[in-house]
């Protein structure tokens, strides 16, 4: 029988129980040579609609293009004027990320994305995920970055808290945990006490082993004691108590795992956190109380605040770095279902202690003006700007201490794109 990398970790190398919350980002990488800085990847599965979050308000044209879902004016925070002199707001529910931006640990990228974007949400989340639209089967960008660390690399390196590895977190030679739960990642065994730690040991020692000239053994072995391994410092997560009151959203208490792990120093410098909703075709509702899209800002916003006021609180805000990317924006003009459709570039977010917070890139002006340079797809989208992996490159080279060039595949460094 043949047994992927892929499938062995999805399995969870057979010490994980079963998971009961949805899918969210927490495990990615403290780089080897960055000290004890964390990166922390937020992806808004689904394609979030950035012109809902950050809105261009004095623009007539979201309005007429939006004629149902756009926000009013009058209800926007406030966040100033771009390099373009473009006004721009937040989404009104999005409280607590304002309270951030107002303290400059928030940096908005706009039109963020890559030529000919595709819309495909499997295609869309392999291109981010690689870094390579050409090529976006290989291993991630930052899989890739963690085969470049000196082995042998630490077990819990990286998080990845959703059910199966996403294509950003595929390495060739390093293993990352899928966790999605700290409290059932545990030895799974029928007995319980004695019995059970009997059969722990006894599989500790059976890993060990090095079988001559059975290389897929050895990698089973192997793979079986990172996981081992990981164990004891997963469990003391669970005991975390944070410094304040995290939302009882499942987003919330993904960000309050990480900053558990964080707390606790176990090891893990990435974290991969996701979160999902953002696929709004229909009654996407940016205004109603019940909205859809209005009660996924809520979420956003509540959840960030407390992960950055908890982080704060222990001097541990300033060695964390949030990234959030979605794996396309959405078109400007609504459909007729009071929706969105996928459209392109996007904005996305940094989160951050050390973050130069403001806003970054020009808005898109949305006249419907097939010659909008702002705009393609006869103005029916957004055109990209900065190439998404002109931001990877930032955080490869200012965060993670590494080679961006190498990493990427090219030169994606852009002046001015100063954010960390």
């Amino acid at each position: 029988m043949t047994i992927s990398r892929r499938a062995f970790i999805r399995g969870g190398a057979a010490v994980t129980a079963g998971v009961s919350i949805p899918g969210f980002l927490t495990g990615l990488v403290r780089a080897q040579g960055s000290g004890s800085r964390a990166l922390v990847i937020l992806d808004l599965l689904g394609g979030n609609d950035s012109l809902s979050m950050l809105i261009p308000y004095g623009d007539p044209a979201y309005y007429s293009r939006r004629s149902t879902i756009a926000v009013p004016a009058a209800n926007v925070l406030q966040v100033g004027t771009d390099a373009a002199g473009r006004a721009l707001g937040l989404h009104p529910r999005l409280t607590g990320l304002s309270t951030l931006f107002n303290q400059g640990r928030v940096a908005f990228l706009q039109r963020v994305g890559y030529p000919n974007a595709s819309r495909s949400h499997f295609l869309g989340n392999d291109i981010w995920g690689t870094a390579n639209p050409a090529a976006p089967q290989g291993a991630g960008w930052i899989g890739r970055y963690l085969d470049t660390l000196p082995a042998p690399v630490d077990p819990l390196k990286a998080w990845c808290s959703a059910g199966e590895l996403p294509r950003t977190l595929v390495a060739r030679t390093v293993t990352v945990p899928a966790i999605p739960s700290a409290s059932s990642y545990t030895y799974s065994s029928p007995n319980s006490g004695a019995e059970a730690l009997l059969e722990r040991a006894t599989a500790e020692r059976m890993a060990t082993s090095a079988p001559a000239g059975q290389a897929h053994v050895a990698f089973v072995n192997a793979s079986l004691q990172a996981a081992l391994a990981t164990l004891d410092r997963v469990a003391t997560v669970t005991g975390y108590v944070p410094t304040i009151t995290y939302p009882a959203t499942a987003l919330a208490q993904a960000l309050r795992t990480v900053a558990g792990a964080l707390a606790r120093r176990i090891g893990t410098s990435i974290f991969w956190v996701q979160t999902g909703g953002y696929d709004n075709h229909a009654s996407q509702g940016t205004n109603e109380v019940t909205g859809t899209y209005r009660s996924l800002m809520g979420t956003l916003g509540d959840a960030l605040l407390a992960f950055a006021t908890d982080l704060s609180n222990q001097g541990l805000l300033g060695d964390t770095l949030v990234v959030q990317f979605s794996e396309f924006g959405r078109r400007i003009s609504e459909n007729g279902s009071r929706g969105t459709d996928h459209g392109a570039a996007a904005a996305i977010l940094a989160i951050g202690g050390r973050v130069r917070g403001g806003l970054y890139g020009t808005a898109p002006v949305l006249t419907l003006d097939p010659q909008n340079p702002t705009l393609e797809n006869n103005a029916g989208d957004v055109r990209y700007e900065t190439d998404f992996r002109s931001v990877y490159a930032r955080v490869a080279d200012q965060w993670l201490g590494a080679d961006s060039v190498a990493l990427l595949g090219g030169d994606f460094r852009k002046p001015g794109l100063d954010f960390v």
